[in-house]
């Protein structure tokens, strides 16, 4: 029994997973004190963390129907992300560790969204591996288990951030990307042709010229006319700019794909909920689209649950870890930055 623990933003996550028995739960706290500021604000998601956490892992252990005595480990997310707001689950963690006796180790951020995938299923390595989250963008070449190659990454925005700061523009409430997504159901994403940057070349990405387009075309309708402009075309709008960041991904992996010849593609991160990426991946897989694959290809998407920040994909990957003989111990440090 693996207690996993994620507090790296502004969700308070804690679930419990067993190799044979599954997911047994995974609890979440979304902290809602952030959308009048648009943004996460560092030391109000330390405090809400605080607040929450021992009552979402209490919660964990009551819906998996367990003691925190039946635990054989605890993991715990210690980075990337915000400094204050791990350090809350980092401490809460060792405080088990100690109490129980039982192994410690900490998990990166980025390789759970990875790992997300293995909750529900089994990806055949190798496999490239998408991340797009609200701070990274990034694409892997996935040789084995923690066997990483770093293709290429965002060289600013992320597209989380991208469709966030764009939503913003728009008007609307922060995070703005899922209500983007329902918003764009149905609607023309030809509306405008925004720009899809590095679409032709490597593996690197771009988005913050997408930002700076979207600005400048609604500056150019008069500024009266401009708030009925947008009530009247968002759900184009937002359909538009999504078709410029989704392109973008897909192109970029499918490129990945045929250059490394692998079958098998993962996505992981936040994003990975938008549904017109989703859609996207899902056609990739015809035979004319997947050419350069040494099969047929395989896609590999989380369910929407998995793909934000949850305690569930630090759970499976903290087991995965303990059972190739890794841990830690009170010496875990906490990082901000870097992979």
């Amino acid at each position: 029994m693996i207690l996993g623990i994620e507090s790296s933003c502004d969700e308070t996550s804690a679930a419990v997973y067993h190799p044979q028995r599954g997911m047994l739960s995974n609890v979440i706290a979304s902290q809602q004190v952030h959308e009048r500021f648009g943004g996460v604000v560092p030391e109000l998601a330390s405090r809400a963390h605080h607040t929450h956490i021992s009552h979402v892992v209490e919660q964990a252990l009551s819906e998996a129907g367990i003691t925190k005595r039946e635990l054989s480990g605890i993991a715990v997310a210690n980075g990337p992300g915000l400094m204050g707001a791990l350090l809350v689950g980092m401490s809460f963690a060792k405080g088990l560790h100690m109490q129980l006796g039982i192994p410690l180790v900490g998990v990166n951020h980025l390789d759970a969204h990875i790992y997300a995938n293995f909750i529900e299923s089994t990806p055949e390595y190798p496999f490239v591996a998408l991340i797009v989250s609200g701070g990274h963008t990034r694409l892997l070449l996935v040789r084995g288990f923690m066997d990483h190659e770093l293709l290429g990454e965002t060289r600013d925005d992320a597209a989380g951030e991208a469709f966030d700061k764009t939503g913003k523009l728009l008007g609307l409430p922060y995070p703005a990307g899922p209500v983007m997504d329902k918003l764009s159901q149905g609607k023309n994403p030809r509306f405008v042709n925004f720009p899809k940057s590095f679409l032709n070349e490597g593996y690197e990405f771009s988005f913050s010229g997408l930002k700076t387009a979207v600005l400048y075309h609604l500056q150019a309708v008069p500024e009266a006319d401009r708030p009925a402009y947008i009530e009247a075309n968002l759900g184009d709008l937002c359909a538009a700019i999504s078709e410029a960041i989704t392109t973008v991904l897909v192109t970029k992996t499918m490129r990945a794909v045929k250059d490394t010849g692998v079958s098998t593609v993962v996505l992981a991160g936040g994003v990975s909920a938008n549904s017109m990426l989703r859609s996207k991946f899902i056609l990739s897989r015809s035979p004319e689209r997947s050419e350069g694959a040494a099969k047929e290809l395989q896609i590999h998407i989380p369910r929407p649950i998995y793909c934000t920040d949850n305690g569930a994909m630090i759970a499976v990957t903290g087991s995965m870890m303990l059972e190739a003989g890794r841990s830690d111990g009170l010496e875990l440090k906490a990082f901000a930055t870097g992979s």
